[in-house]
Parts: structure tokens; C-alpha cells; sequence
């Protein structure tokens, strides 16, 4: 199972023109030169991959599926198959300066044991995940009494692996629940950034955050 593969430069040097997602981008452009990196849910290791020409990262994955696993492998890329709900256990505290757990977060059993497992493991955590909190959302439920499907995640309720549904406002919540930092927030409505505004639960289709121990 990943949802990877769907779709502020403060690293030092110019990135070179990039066919990323949007949101795989905004993940990439928060992560200096030089960072050893695991990417959870890694698909078939387009961020990786870009990444590690772009940034030169010391990077790892976990993939579910073995046509993302051999993908990845047939670029060259160090990634094993494993399922994220059996945790991170082989790998020791502080391996790596970044983890990222990219449009997977609503596919998980236990994302409170996945958050403390990615800052376990890593000093930095980024996550981004599909805002169901956006006004097109709301009004599809309020108006046709149907479960919405995310623009940025088009997939229906009754799809295998199963998604939990939540918005910008429930995870900001659920961070304070657990602990956990927000450091950094990019929101992205249909792959383009949103900036100066208060409203972003409800015109995000996407947000990405950068979290870290509290």
C-alpha cells in the first residue's frame, strides 16, 4: 500500500527544473543538501530519487508493494519491502536527519505510533496527507449527503487500503494530544501554494508538515 504516488526553496543551492508532484516538491524543497533521509511509503522512489541528485541525501525507503520495491530497485535506489504498521524497529534512534511519510498517514492503523516512531528514529519527521477540511469537501457532504473524495487523493471510501479521513485542524490538535511539534507548515491547493491567509483548513487540499519532539 502506498498513497505516495500521487501528487520555498530553503535548501542552499538552485534546484534544477523538477517534474515532482507539487507536494513531493514543497517535501523536497524543506530538506538541506547532505541529509541522510527514509522516506515511508516511498512508492517507486520518485522523491528519492530526486532527492539524492538534487541534494545529494544519503537516502533510504520502505515500500509495501513489490512493483514499487523493484521499481525502486531498478533505479538504483536502497529500499526494502516492509508494512509501515509493523512499525520501524530495525532501525536504531537518531539513524537519520529526516523521515518522511508522504500521502500515507490516512492509510496507517496507529498514526500516534508511527509519529513517535519516525521522531524516534529521526531528528526531523515531514508528513503531508490529503485536507478533507476544504470547503469543496464540506460542501459535497453538506449538499449531496455523499463521503467526499480529496482532489489531491481521488480515491472513494470503499477502496483497499481503507482511508481515515481528517482535516488540517484534527492532526494540529492530535499533534498537541501526543506531544508532538509542528515546526514548519506548507499548505497547497491543487498543487499550488497558499500564502498570507488564515483560513488554510479551508482552502488547502493538502498540507505538509515539518514536526520534531516536543
Amino acid at each position: 500500500m502506498t498513497a505516495h504516488n500521487l501528487a520555498i526553496s530553503q535548501s542552499s543551492g538552485v534546484a534544477a527544473p523538477s517534474s515532482l508532484r507539487p507536494d513531493l516538491q514543497a517535501i523536497a524543497d524543506l530538506i538541506p543538501v547532505g541529509k541522510r533521509v527514509l522516506d515511508l511509503g516511498c512508492g517507486d522512489g520518485e522523491l528519492l530519487s530526486y532527492l539524492i541528485a538534487n541534494r545529494q541525501s544519503k537516502g533510504r525507503g520502505i515500500e509495501i508493494s513489490e512493483a514499487g520495491v523493484l521499481a525502486c530497485v531498478s533505479k538504483g535506489l536502497s529500499v526494502r519491502q516492509g508494512n509501515l504498521n509493523e512499525g520501524l524497529a530495525d532501525y536504531p534512534n537518531g539513524s537519520f536527519d529526516y523521515v518522511i511519510l508522504s500521502q500515507t498517514l490516512p492509510f496507517l492503523n496507529d498514526p500516534a505510533k508511527m509519529l513517535m516512531e519516525m521522531l524516534r528514529v529521526g531528528q526531523n519527521a515531514i508528513v503531508s496527507f490529503p485536507n478533507f477540511g476544504h470547503w469543496r469537501a464540506r460542501l459535497e457532504l453538506l449538499f449531496t449527503g455523499r463521503t467526499p473524495c480529496p482532489v489531491d487523493l481521488p480515491r472513494q471510501w470503499y477502496d483497499v487500503p481503507r482511508m481515515q479521513f481528517f482535516t488540517v485542524t484534527d492532526f494540529a490538535g492530535f499533534c498537541r494530544k501526543i506531544d508532538v511539534l509542528i515546526d514548519q507548515q506548507i499548505y497547497l491547493n491543487r498543487g499550488q501554494r497558499i500564502d498570507g491567509i488564515k483560513f488554510k483548513n479551508l482552502w488547502s487540499t493538502t498540507a505538509v508538515f515539518t514536526l520534531r519532539k516536543s
